[in-house]
């Protein structure tokens, strides 16, 4: 499937920053299940950007700027080709090494209820336990929108029992760990019908299995990635795989608003 993805960030500032230093992770990468046909990034001191690939082998550029601003406005869009390999992941740049997803954070730390829902799933086969895993987190957490934030962790997400992607996605991880499997967080994008555009800035869970390498689960939807959907950045958690991460002088009261629009690439597009 071939997906058309415009990714709009706009920063606005009560008042001026006099510098700005962002990582972007805004380009998808190119394996087995997925290949850029065009891609773009629009920026504030994108010209002189270094390039470089972050320790979870991302692709990344460092920007930084300076003079008076009251806003900012990152473009990230671009075509990319997907086919279904049924969650498998195949043909990334691995550099940190598998351990280092069991590692806890902020986001990730188990309590006493992620341990016990953790302990529902039951034993044999790992593939067919993290399927039991991924439909145990969906069934605690219902998918609501406007009930948890950026910084909601996967213990908070549980207690309240609803959340969005990003917090199904820390509630699999956790749990994933504790039970014995590598996992990390994995930002994208989803398109969820042919016609019409979506808003569909999207996240999910890849877990390592021993003799099959990473499986990703999107425990939102109850689906292994397909076609469907663009991986972008990944990380121990949506901190350390955020798109977009910087440090800036000055600046009170940022205002940040997101517009994200996926949808499939006509033939005549291209």
């Amino acid at each position: 499937m071939r997906i058309s993805i415009g990714h709009v960030s706009r920063y606005s500032y009560a008042e001026p920053t006099s510098y700005i230093v962002q990582t972007l992770r805004l380009t998808p990468p190119v394996f087995e299940s997925q290949r850029v046909l065009e891609w773009s990034i629009s920026a504030p001191g994108i010209e002189k950007a270094r390039k470089f690939r972050d320790g979870f082998g991302n692709d990344a550029h460092l920007v930084s700027y300076s003079g008076l601003h009251d806003n900012a406005v990152v473009i990230a869009k671009g075509v990319v080709e997907t086919a279904d390999h049924a969650g498998i992941v195949r043909g990334l740049p691995e550099i940190a090494p598998i351990r280092v997803f069991m590692r806890e954070t902020e986001m990730t730390r188990p309590d006493a209820a992620l341990q016990d829902l953790a302990a529902r799933v039951g034993s044999g086969d790992a593939v067919a336990r993290l399927h039991e895993l991924m439909h145990t987190v969906r069934q605690a957490v219902d998918y609501k929108i406007g009930t948890t934030t950026q910084h909601t962790t996967a213990a908070s997400a549980l207690a309240k029992g609803e959340g969005v992607c990003q917090d199904h996605a820390h509630v699999f991880i956790t749990c994933a760990r504790i039970i014995g499997f590598p996992a990390r967080y994995v930002n994208g994008y989803f398109i969820s019908g042919e016609d019409d555009p979506s808003e569909a800035h999207h996240a999910w869970a890849e877990v390592w299995v021993d003799d099959v390498g990473w499986i990703g689960f999107d425990a939102a939807n109850l689906v292994c990635p397909t076609d469907r959907y663009v991986r972008l950045a990944t990380g121990l958690d949506a901190v350390s795989a955020a798109p977009i991460r910087g440090t800036r002088r000055g600046g009170a009261n940022e205002t940040l608003d997101v517009i994200v629009e996926v949808q499939q690439h006509s033939s005549q597009q291209q």
